[in-house]
């Protein structure tokens, strides 16, 4: 049997993200349906260092890129005005977060919807919404796909809404020291 997507599925921009995302939420189900306990000692673990992060940026006390190794290698995909592979954490901040953190005057808050993991690799998909400095809400849909080593993201590929992060990104000039 061949298993194939209509070819209207295939030419929307989504595409990739979409089935990525429709992967992950299927994880926990399958995991379930073969009984017991469906995650290992390490992806628990994983686990629970990104919910962490994550509960301390939406608590306002932490940041999960303090997850990322110096070496970490972060990809935008799709078709942002940062979409392109980062080759380091210090590139990744000095390109992306700095200057996106520069165009806030609140900062994102996430609302985790998903959290997954797969041996070293761990899926978390959220909502986030903040204030920008000229006083318009920015809201956002993400997904990060994380691939742990000792504790820390050495590789992460992250979808989110190009329209949104582009409208952002143009409208709003980054304050001098945020």
């Amino acid at each position: 049997m061949r298993i194939g997507l209509k070819p209207s599925l295939t030419k929307s921009p989504f595409a990739p993200a979409a089935l990525l995302l429709s992967a992950a939420l299927a994880l926990p189900a399958a995991a379930g349906e073969q009984g017991g306990n469906v995650y290992s000692d390490t992806e628990k673990n994983n686990k629970a260092l990104v919910q962490a992060a994550f509960d301390g940026w939406a608590a306002g006390t932490g940041r999960p890129f303090d997850l990322l190794a110096d070496r970490a290698e972060w990809t935008i995909v799709g078709k942002t005005l940062a979409s392109k592979t980062y080759p380091d954490k210090a590139a990744f901040m000095s390109e992306v977060i700095q200057p996106f953190n520069a165009r806030m005057s609140k900062p994102l808050k996430p609302v985790v919807r998903g959290l997954y993991a797969d041996g070293d690799t761990v899926i978390v998909y959220f909502d986030a919404q903040g204030t920008a400095t000229d006083g318009k809400p920015y809201k956002n849909t993400y997904t990060w796909i994380m691939d742990m080593e000792g504790g820390k993201a050495v590789r992460v590929v992250a979808f989110f809404d190009p329209i949104e992060f582009n409208d952002l990104w143009t409208r709003v000039r980054p304050t001098a020291s945020r």
